[in-house]
């Protein structure tokens, strides 16, 4: 179901057309506007800021959950949104009011004055002076792309920096070498600002390393000075000699035990003394996140699924590292009672299609594929050769009702269906519903 015109959709559509380009990774553009509007990146509460290549929504999840269990108020900037723009703006703990945006955006076009700017700097910008304006506790930034040069890397003491796990994605932004991704994370890393990082590989690891060390940041890094794991049940996060005893995140997947970790480490690093064990408890068992291993019990499709007996879950993540995750974490259901899987995989074309597939290859899943209604979606058929190079077979679909029906349809065990590959992809099945818009 499309979405009804809002009063900010023509504000958004104009200044789509201020610069050509989709991403450019700079900061003058983004500092020339901050400037001409007073720079509110100085008006701020305290900021968490976090870069990476997986994990970081999640990890601002977690954030979020804990600092409103110990009774913060919290801003919150992400994306991309999945249905709708608001979802990227969290002001005060509540999605920004359309009209709080449109007249804010009205602001920023006029401070630009219709110099070039991109799409998510006029995002980044209309945030921030949101977030000045309105009293609060925290400020959550999730960067945007990269790290050094991305419009959020204008906050010039956060109080906590945090690098979630780095991998390879946006490659013909980032460069391919695991070394040159790792220095465009590392360049939210501020002098003598506190840096949480979470396990990285070892190239990785040593670039955060020496960039913390050059700007004499104190370095908190998983596996070092911080451990997480899971342990009868619990939540097990190790913080030099301190214990905490936690309940399981409430997002699932084991992954999710690591990016809770981090959670808990940049929350305490912050040294609000209101963040106390209760609170990490309480936001453990509070996080939501949308599109992240997210089972989906409302809407057509879900109840599609209900009626064969089959349980519905839908995961955004789009890259190899993101898709061994998955594949651990689709282990997982089949082994809670031995019913059988499968994915309903749609993929954007700049993606690692063969490297996703690799990651599925060894799961014994039915994999279907799906169209996206994106301008830069694979095809079903070119995805079916990025699978069949990888030993994957496959059965194609242009529709995601088309490919529930054929999943439902098999004959034996209702099984787990798990729709994956792209935001995109889960915006469009979110979309779907207005009781599955995320609020």
């Amino acid at each position: 179901m499309s979405e009804h015109l809002r009063p900010h959709d023509a504000a958004l559509e104009r200044l789509k057309t201020l610069h050509p380009a989709l991403i450019d990774l700079s900061l003058g553009r983004i500092e020339r506007l901050l400037e001409a509007l007073g720079r509110p990146q100085d008006r701020l509460a305290p900021v968490i800021h976090v870069a990476g290549t997986n994990g970081k929504g999640s990890t601002v999840a977690f954030l979020r959950a804990i600092a409103e269990a110990a009774g913060l108020t919290v801003h919150v900037l992400t994306s991309p949104h999945l249905v709708r723009f608001v979802e990227r703006i969290r002001v005060a703990g509540r999605l920004i009011e359309d009209q709080t945006l449109a007249a804010i955006l009205e602001r920023v076009e006029a401070g630009n004055a219709g110099q070039p700017i991109t799409f998510f700097e006029i995002t980044t910008v209309a945030a921030l002076l949101a977030f000045a304006e309105t009293p609060a506790d925290l400020c959550l930034i999730e960067v945007g792309l990269g790290g050094r040069f991305d419009a959020t890397n204008v906050i010039p003491a956060p109080a906590v920096s945090v690098i979630t796990p780095i991998d390879y994605d946006h490659q013909d932004f980032l460069g391919s070498e695991i070394s040159k991704i790792a220095w465009e994370k590392a360049g939210i890393i501020k002098p003598g600002r506190p840096v949480v990082s979470a396990h990285q590989r070892g190239e990785a690891a040593l670039v955060v390393e020496t960039e913390a060390e050059t700007l004499g940041a104190p370095l908190l890094m998983a596996g070092r000075d911080f451990d997480a794991f899971g342990q009868g049940g619990r939540l097990i996060v190790q913080i030099g000699e301190k214990l905490y005893d936690l309940p399981p995140p409430n997002l699932f997947g084991r992954h999710q035990v690591a990016n809770a970790g981090v959670a808990v480490a940049a929350a305490l690093t912050l040294g609000d003394p209101r963040i106390d064990e209760a609170a990490l408890s309480k936001g453990m068992m509070s996080a939501v996140w949308p599109a992240r291993m997210q089972r989906l019990t409302r809407g057509s499709l879900a109840e599609q699924a209900t009626a064969r007996g089959a349980d519905l879950w839908l995961d955004g993540g789009h890259n190899p590292h993101a898709a061994l995750a998955l594949a651990d974490a689709a282990q997982g259901l089949m082994a809670r009672d031995g019913r059988p899987l499968t994915l309903i995989v749609g993929l954007l074309k700049r993606k690692d299609a063969r490297g996703v597939f690799r990651a599925f290859k060894d799961l014994g899943a039915r994999v279907i594929l799906t169209g996206i209604h994106a301008d830069a979606a694979a095809s079903p058929e070119e995805l079916a050769l990025a699978a069949e190079a990888e030993g994957v077979p496959v059965e194609i679909t242009h529709e995601v009702a088309a490919a529930l029906d054929l999943a439902l349809a098999a004959e034996g065990p209702a099984p787990h269906v798990l729709i994956c590959g792209s935001l995109y992809l889960a915006g469009e099945v979110l979309g779907a519903s207005e009781e599955t818009w995320p609020t």
